[in-house]
């Protein structure tokens, strides 16, 4: 058994890519007593281990680790984004069609919230994709009640605080009034909670419908609500820069051309 930081991986990153469940999970796990290695039940996640290790959950042998793949899901209005919900709501992976394997989002949408919502089965290309560093834009269609004008949306390009909360200056264009509705698109490069609503209810827009339609390089397009597509491996391999036939560990995506990137 492995117990150097420089052989093998994690133990919790070795179940997550067996398709087991995510880090954070498989930690639960092993805390809780499923976990054995060659043999012995283990107490920690810290700890690493490799392909010669004998891994067992609940008695069972883990499978081996999964190619890393990414879907699209057009998220209807009314379902969590959660693994298991506390109230019982129906949650994104109840919805999910029976033949897609285990799952995770990346990053999520609220209840109410709707559009392109990313599921992946590797938890390294849920946590690069989650992290602000990566740069990539989303976007959004977002109706609100109210008559905004230019000088309504202009503090949320310079950026807010909210209750001691600083949200960065967002893309905001205003498309069209529609009665007591307007309809705005917005950008932004964050993913705090309730992100967009939470900012337009300072400048005294209640926020009626929101709809993902971008997230970086993948758009929800013409999707069906409930629709899910998988993304191709060469787009994987462009967009990602790794190669799912050949490498199981994610490269950093691309970042945006903006001329300030350094290398590091």
């Amino acid at each position: 058994m492995a117990d150097t930081p420089s052989k093998g991986d994690r133990i919790a990153k070795v179940l997550a890519r067996a398709g087991v469940a995510s880090r954070r999970e498989a930690e639960r796990m092993i805390e809780a007593g499923r976990v054995a290695v060659n043999g012995i039940e283990i107490a920690s996640p810290a700890l690493n281990v490799t392909a010669a290790d004998t891994i067992t959950v609940d008695g069972k042998l883990i499978g081996a680790p999964e190619p890393p793949r990414l879907w699209l899901y057009h998220k209807p209005a009314g379902l969590v984004t959660t693994a298991r919900d506390e109230q019982g709501r129906k949650t994104v992976f109840d919805a999910l069609p029976p033949d897609m394997p285990r799952v995770m989002s990346i990053g999520r949408l609220d209840l109410n919230s709707e559009g392109l919502l990313l599921l992946t089965n590797d938890g390294g290309i849920k946590r690069r994709l989650e992290l602000p560093s990566t740069g990539w834009l989303r976007k959004y269609r977002v109706r609100v009640k109210g008559v905004p004008t230019e000088r309504t949306l202009e503090p949320l390009r310079h950026g807010i605080e909210i209750d001691g909360e600083r949200f960065l200056g967002m893309a905001v264009t205003l498309d069209r009034q529609q009665g007591a509705n307007a309809w705005l698109t917005v950008g932004l490069r964050e993913g705090k909670n309730r992100e967009i609503r939470r900012a337009m209810e300072s400048v005294g827009l209640a926020v009626n419908r929101l709809i993902r339609t971008g997230y970086g390089p993948f758009q929800l397009g013409q999707m069906r609500p409930g629709e899910v597509k998988e993304v191709k491996a060469r787009v994987l391999r462009d967009q990602l820069g790794f190669d799912p036939a050949v490498e199981t560990r994610p490269r950093p995506p691309k970042r945006p051309d903006t001329g300030k990137n350094r290398r590091r």
